[in-house]
């Protein structure tokens, strides 16, 4: 018997993919991450459980991909100035007010703390780019002379959603684009600009 490892297998891909991606989120929504299974995703879908390991060999990966299609990676935005870039970058975090996002970034949180393999592949593969954007945008905003040299850029990167996500989650507040404006105006670029005091020295 030829072992399946050796077999030659379709890939999973295409307007397929998408739907076992959409049903993985709605299973992690409804469920959270720790009920979530490969067999109960396969139902959502429609697909068989050997349909889903063609192209995702566990869990994790599977979840990942999912919540990186729902969550684009758009360009990083070169508007002119950081707070332009800023508010055209995190805006779309007013998308946390639809409740199944809510509930999917509340399964993420869980499943960061409690599975390690999973963090380490969401942090590689989805807040990676986050990051690696924000810095581009920092660095060069620094170059144009609107971060203070003594600011340091790598505190200053997850500044912005880890405030708004407090207030989402802890608060109550609605991620809205004003909200995101007045973070930005009120916290980030004053941080940003803050000059040298004697304590600096």
């Amino acid at each position: 018997m030829v072992p399946e490892s050796a077999t030659i297998r379709p890939r999973v891909e295409g307007d397929r993919e998408r739907e076992i991606l959409e049903a993985t989120l709605t299973v992690l929504a409804e469920t959270g991450y720790d009920r979530l299974t490969m067999d109960a995703v396969a139902a959502e879908a429609k697909a068989s459980k050997a349909t889903l390991y063609r192209r995702w060999s566990s869990k994790p990966q599977l979840v990942v991909d999912a919540v990186c299609s729902h969550k684009e990676h758009p360009p990083t935005p070169d508007t002119g100035t950081l707070r332009g870039d800023l508010l055209a970058a995190y805006c779309g975090l007013g998308g946390l007010g639809d409740a199944r996002s809510m509930a999917v970034l509340a399964a993420v949180v869980t499943a960061m703390a409690r599975d390690a393999e999973f963090a380490e592949i969401y942090r590689r593969d989805f807040i990676g780019p986050k990051q690696s954007t924000m810095r581009s945008v920092l660095e060069r905003a620094r170059a144009r002379g609107e971060i203070s040299d003594e600011v340091d850029i790598d505190l200053v990167a997850p500044a912005l959603p880890g405030i708004v996500l407090h207030r989402v989650f802890l608060l109550g507040d609605e991620a809205t684009p004003e909200l995101v404006a007045r973070v930005i105006d009120q916290i980030i670029l004053p941080a940003c600009s803050r000059p040298r005091t004697s304590e600096d020295s």
